[in-house]
């Protein structure tokens, strides 16, 4: 993890990098016009960049999501460890607005309220209240012009936190307190849980892979709990006041 976080670091540093700081250097040395290489462009920098990152996009984006990293001539905020969220005061994307690009435990002095949100990039997840806790709302990539658009109950906005990607999802689910009773694995979206499992209540939770918010109700509706790699032994773990499991979603995207 180290190396990949030192290539990714002299990559985006080289993508910074000005032709006419070249070009400097070369005058610098004295080298002959016709013996320095030509420097390929910023364009040209990131598809030797993108190219020689093929390999990991490709076990972990799907082809489409690919081709539009090169068709929208990627820059670094479309890079998968950039992340940015935009809270704004007011409806409709107005008002005083401050962005943000790292978790946050507390964001009162930064903005009174919140009626609007932009996702440049990443997932996230919002809390009502400082220190990640109160009503929680499940943000992806896009534009939400109202609080009723992320499911939200009032304009309050208190602290937010980025949700990691991982490629892979697996978590299961028991009847039981302390993963006693019938068990159940799920992988994939279950856009309602009594009509897979029978059941309309879930009393512990494993997650082994991934990050998934879990939702009151079906169809992906009510009240949202994020759901990180742990243990859960009872609903209050993960911050519920009853057991009631309508519906559980992965997270799985990464812009």
């Amino acid at each position: 993890m180290a190396h990949y976080d030192l290539t990714i670091s002299v990559a985006l540093q080289w993508l910074g990098y000005k032709e006419d700081q070249i070009h400097l250097d070369w005058e610098k040395v004295k080298v002959p016009f016709r013996c320095r290489h030509v420097f390929p462009n910023r364009l040209e920098r990131e598809a030797i960049i993108l190219s020689f990152y093929a390999g990991i996009l490709m076990n972990s984006l799907p082809v489409e999501e690919i081709f539009e990293i090169y068709d929208n001539r990627s820059s670094v905020k479309n890079w998968p460890g950039a992340k940015k969220i935009i809270f704004f005061e007011d409806r409709g994307f107005q008002g005083h607005c401050y962005e943000c690009s790292s978790d946050h435990a507390n964001l009162q002095s930064y903005f009174s309220r919140c009626n609007s949100i932009r996702v440049d990039s990443g997932c996230w997840m919002i809390y009502e209240r400082t220190n990640y806790s109160g009503h929680q709302y499940y943000l992806r990539r896009g534009e939400y012009p109202d609080y009723q658009e992320w499911m939200g109950i009032n304009d309050s906005i208190r602290s937010c936190r980025i949700i990691p990607y991982t490629g892979s999802h697996r978590m299961r689910l028991y009847e039981r307190e302390d993963y006693k009773g019938q068990m159940m694995e799920l992988t994939d979206d279950c856009s309602c849980v009594h009509d897979r499992f029978h059941l309309n209540e879930i009393y512990s939770l494993n997650v082994l892979d991934g990050c998934w918010i879990l939702y009151e109700m079906p169809n992906y509706r009510g009240r949202q709990f994020l759901l990180r790699p742990g243990e859960y032994r009872r609903y209050l773990d993960w911050g519920a006041m009853n057991a009631k499991v309508g519906s559980l979603r992965r997270v799985i995207d990464i812009y």
